[in-house]
């Protein structure tokens, strides 16, 4: 007998060999109707799977959210029977789950295009309404390879052999159709449901190599309901719309080129724009007791071997020679030395660190870079300023005692949601990170740094009123210590993982850096690697997409926009530009012949936040004419009350925070 144990915590006696179904069954009929999978020990598995060991058991049905991913994987074998019934000879190779959806990849010498998509969906669903049951065998591995030789599918023979020797060769049935898979599934095909689109095509060479044959991928999601699937497709159409690819052509802010793969030419508006957020992070950290820093960009290979990157790291790091070394490679008076540029900045501010003796009445240490690094990322994965290969860390190291680290990751946790909360964003999201299999350092050090990050989580918890979400990464820390990772969720619901507070007892002893402790004995300090935007290009981009260009009027690159509509006007719009621009104030100024009309699209097309017009009659009354961006409405004012107006609202909010301070006290 073997004996499992239920959610509620019961434990009952079942014959070993039953299935989860048949347990499921003799509970109740109608909890096995619903269930489409069950997890052993948490594990998800076939429901007919015969048990064979003690375990915790639960039943899956397909609301729960883990059965989405086998909602999907059962949709793509139903996307590649739909495929060969509809054309027969095509050849299936391989269609895993990926985030958001599925994708499976066929070889035809006529490459599929989105106008097969309506074909392929009514025949998915056909095969969704037979509702027929997937049941798993195990072949041998020449009898699978006979099958599929003898069927023409020579990628699936293929697939064989790339199964590791120790794992059984899985079939999975769906009617008479069959496919090569390790599992688990569903009870049957009309579990899948009809939340389920086609997306799009790509091609994709066989097994990544472009010495093999290409092949057609069709990518497609699925959902469990299709209000979940309505969502998401909304959600891709309004992250289409806010593309800041797109809204940095039509804004003038920045553009990529062939020549600097994966680096930023910025335009005038959009370093206005990423000095701006400079800016607020300079006067935050300055507040807070940081000093800010700055390290060298080419480091000898050397320190990097010390810092255990050129082992951990290599293969995304940049390394450079002289050009005369390399022109003149046996020339002694070359320095032939290999150097890195920098692809973090934590080396360098240990350095900075260990210059001068230092007490442990000089910490905590704080120091703040907007260090520039390089990483190299395949040219396949760059996307704008999502993903860069040089970007701007707003990257900051403390150095502290043991008995400073949970006050500090307090603190950055505190600066962490308020500058998230700055920048509009309320939803957040603070995952710890635990030791990885792979990790330098001995298991003590660990136990206490991720005993203080633990009792810093539940705090952060309870400080927020659990309004901020909290969870647990096992095994997903960095080589050198735990970590927080801070995810937060943009305007359309999207998620994204920008700031990180890391914890490291392995570095600084590297590099011997030590401070001399109250009892006179050095003593390695702790450093805490913290960053809040992360990539600066990166949360540059996040922002414009969560803003869908439309930034409050302190982030904005122009704030305003003085427009004439008539060439009389042109003294009056001059000078209402200098008044506001004497207020500390963005502004551009329009005089062209120009139609009005013409002018106010263009500028509302360049996501200007305010548009004021002047013509003959605002410059006899010393009016301006404002209309925000987004609104039909014009609103006549006095140009001193409309500069009041906008220099107040165009304080940044750590600035309006001080100034309330200072006038409540």
């Amino acid at each position: 007998m073997l004996h499992l144990t239920f959610p509620d915590g019961a434990v009952r006696e079942f014959p070993v060999g039953i299935t989860g179904f048949d347990i499921a069954k003799g509970i109740s009929p109608s909890l096995a109707k619903r269930t489409v999978a069950m997890a052993l020990d948490g594990v998800l598995t076939d429901l007919n799977d015969p048990i064979e060991k003690n375990a915790k058991i639960e039943f899956v049905n397909r609301e729960d959210p883990r059965a989405l991913e086998l909602i999907r994987h059962d949709a793509a074998h139903v996307l590649a029977e739909a495929v060969q019934n509809l054309w027969p000879g095509t050849q299936v190779t391989i269609g895993p789950v990926i985030e958001n959806g599925f994708y499976y990849d066929f070889f035809r010498n006529e490459p599929f295009t989105p106008d097969d998509f309506a074909a392929i969906e009514a025949e998915m669903r056909k095969i969704i309404a037979r509702d027929k049951p997937f049941t798993k065998e195990v072949w041998s591995r020449d009898d699978v390879k006979r099958v599929f030789k003898e069927k023409g599918e020579a990628f699936k023979v293929e697939l064989v052999d790339a199964i590791p020797a120790h794992e059984s060769v899985k079939i999975y049935k769906q009617g008479d159709w069959f496919d090569l898979c390790r599992g688990p599934h569903m009870t049957s095909t009309g579990k899948v449901g009809d939340a389920f689109k086609l997306m799009k095509v790509a091609g994709a060479y066989w097994r990544g190599d472009s010495n093999n044959p290409m092949l057609t991928r069709i990518y497609a999601t699925a959902f469990a309901k299709k209000e979940d699937l309505e969502a998401y497709l909304h959600q891709l159409e309004e992250a289409e719309k806010r593309d800041h690819r797109r809204l940095g052509r039509e804004m003038n802010l920045f553009h990529f080129q062939e020549e600097g793969p994966g680096t930023v030419f910025w335009h005038p508006k959009g370093w206005t724009l990423f000095q701006a957020l400079i800016s607020y992070m300079r006067r935050r950290l300055n507040k807070l007791g940081y000093d800010e820093v700055n390290a060298p960009q080419l480091l000898d290979k050397s320190l990097w071997e010390t810092s255990g990157h050129w082992g951990w790291y290599q293969e995304n790091m940049f390394a450079v020679k002289s050009a005369h070394a390399f022109t003149h490679p046996n020339d002694p008076d070359a320095d032939q030395r290999i150097f890195a540029l920098k692809p973090m900045n934590c080396p360098g501010h240990v350095q900075i660190f260990k210059h001068g003796l230092k007490s442990y009445r000089d910490l905590p240490m704080r120091l703040a870079e907007f260090g520039a690094v390089h990483r190299y990322e395949p040219s396949g994965a760059l996307h704008g300023l999502m993903r860069v290969r040089g970007f701007t860390q707003d990257d900051a190291h403390i150095f502290c005692t043991d008995e400073q680290m949970e006050a500090e990751c307090l603190a950055i946790n505190d600066l962490i949601l308020s500058t998230y909360k700055d920048f509009g964003f309320d939803k957040i999201v603070v995952k710890l990170s635990t030791r990885p299999e792979k990790r330098v350092g001995s298991d003590e050090l660990w136990d206490r740094a991720e005993t203080v990050m633990m009792r810093v989580l539940e705090k952060i918890k309870e400080q927020s009123g659990g309004t901020i979400e909290i969870s647990i990464n096992p095994g997903e820390g960095a080589f050198y210590g735990p970590k927080f990772e801070y995810v937060l969720r943009d305007a359309i619901g999207r998620d994204w993982q920008c700031g990180t507070t890391q914890v490291d007892f392995n570095l600084p002893e590297r590099f011997g850096a030590f401070y001399i402790a109250d009892n006179g004995e050095k003593t390695v300090p702790v450093m805490i690697h913290r960053a809040i935007c992360g990539s600066m290009e990166r949360f540059a981009g996040i922002l414009i997409e969560h803003f869908a260009g439309h930034f409050p009027l302190w982030l904005a690159p122009i704030q305003a926009v003085v427009c004439t509509i008539t060439q009389d006007a042109d003294d009056y719009a001059r000078e209402a530009v200098a008044a506001l621009k004497r207020a500390g104030l963005r502004v551009d100024l329009d005089t062209r012949n120009e139609k009005i009309n013409y002018k106010v699209r263009e500028h509302s097309l360049a996501k200007v936040p305010v548009i004021l017009v002047v013509g003959r009659k605002e410059e006899a009354e010393r009016t301006v004419s404002m209309r925000r961006l987004g609104s039909p409405d014009q609103t006549g004012m006095t140009l001193d009350a409309a500069i009041a107006v906008l220099a107040g609202e165009a304080v940044p909010p750590d600035e309006k925070r001080e100034a309330l301070a200072v006038a409540a006290e």
